[in-house]
């Protein structure tokens, strides 16, 4: 993603430049202008296509080239079916579209609503009457509701969200069929067991065992099963050109919810009878406190899992992208302001990317570990139950 950002920036005219220079640009040259958040937030969101970099053609930008890796599309269109074509179609005839299909900002619209959208941002660039552009994103709704488009594509997240699970199944059972066949029993292990085992004997001792308590065994496939998934896709989005899939919120409310689902499977009528009506509590607090401590299992701890894993994994890519657009940004100023700048930048941003592997690691056990103390609060009270009936027996 580093050097995706730098090459992209490249091909962007932010050379330094004289007033004289700045006053003779022609006024199309000013599209060209660095936009740092937008280059961000194009690195950062989903997409048709894997893009690495680009090499602009100032001259004759059909000539420019791209290194990327076009996606398939899949759209259904109540009026035009099912289509299915690569979005690569999409690109080369960006003006006049594609089966009735262009591109908006990244996203497919029909072809008169794309060409609506570019009109309505056209108006308010221009600051055209607030009367004009109301009535044209009238229009635009309108074209909106009659030609609806339903996007169905392999986008770059989805399809390394299958890598990754591919990835995660084929290296478990590897490694299981080694187990069965003694290897790591009666030797010692080999390979990727020697990176995986410890990996699993910490899952299992601190994480599933202490928050799990007896149930520890019927969990631990869950759990690590959340912490390899998220483990191998936080790693995959930091190597260049590839999806943030954890930085999705689509992904992380998923997780989220599935761990929610768990953890309320889990639950117990001692659980709920604690929620609903908390022993000794005075009845005007109780009427406070039962939203509260519904909000908490329903909403709270879900929220919990999802937005941190989110924040933390978009915060270490905005803060890695900003630095390296910081040497473009000074660029545009002072040609030895760039060149000047460019050491710290890169320094800080080797030592942010280090700190990311480490944030990898860490936000999936962070994850795996809440998901895990949330499960076994779902089921404390009948915990405690059993081992208070296992004393009275053995008394």
């Amino acid at each position: 993603m580093v050097w995706a950002l730098i090459l992209s920036a490249l091909s962007i005219n932010v050379s330094a430049q004289t007033n004289e220079e700045h006053a003779e640009k022609a006024p199309h040259e000013e599209e060209h202008k660095l936009d740092p958040a937008k280059i961000i937030m194009d690195h950062i969101k989903d997409a048709h296509e894997f893009h690495f970099f680009s090499i602009d053609n100032e001259e004759n930008p059909k000539q420019s080239f791209h290194a990327k890796i076009p996606l398939p599309v899949i759209l259904y269109s109540p009026s035009k079916g099912l289509s299915f074509f690569s979005f690569s179609k999409l690109e080369e005839n960006e003006e006049e579209g594609y089966e009735g299909y262009k591109v908006y900002e990244g996203d497919i619209y029909a072809a008169p609503v794309a060409d609506q959208l570019v009109k309505v941002e056209a108006l308010k660039k221009s600051n055209a009457p607030k009367e004009v552009i109301e009535k044209e994103e009238a229009a635009l709704e309108t074209l909106q509701k009659d030609n609806a488009v339903y996007d169905f594509s392999m986008t770059k997240n989805v399809v390394q969200m299958i890598l990754a699970l591919t990835i995660l199944v084929w290296l478990m059972l590897s490694i299981a069929k080694k187990y069965r066949n003694g290897q790591g029993v009666t030797s010692a292990p080999k390979g990727w067991q020697n990176a995986i085992e410890p990996v699993i004997t910490f899952v299992r001792d601190d994480v599933a065992k202490p928050n799990l308590g007896h149930k520890w065994e019927k969990y631990l496939p869950y759990l690590l099963t959340v912490f390899f998934f998220i483990l191998i896709n936080n790693i995959f989005g930091l190597i260049p050109g590839s999806a943030n899939v954890t930085g999705n919120t689509a992904f992380t409310i998923v997780m989220g919810l599935i761990s929610a689902v768990v953890i309320l499977a889990s639950s117990n009528g001692h659980f709920w009878m604690h929620i609903l009506w908390p022993p000794g509590v005075p009845f005007m607090v109780k009427l406070i406190l039962i939203p509260v401590e519904l909000a908490g299992v329903l909403i709270i701890k879900p929220a919990a899992l999802i937005i941190r894993l989110f924040a933390n994994m978009v915060a270490g890519h905005i803060i890695i992208l900003s630095f390296i657009s910081l040497i473009f940004i000074f660029g545009a100023m002072s040609t030895t302001a760039g060149w000047g700048f460019s050491p710290v930048s890169i320094l800080f941003t080797v030592f942010i990317y280090f700190i990311e592997i480490l944030v990898a690691f860490i936000q999936a056990f962070i994850f795996t570990n809440l998901t895990a103390v949330f499960i076994g609060q779902a089921f404390e009270g009948e915990h405690h139950h059993d081992e208070a009936d296992g004393h009275h027996a053995h008394a």
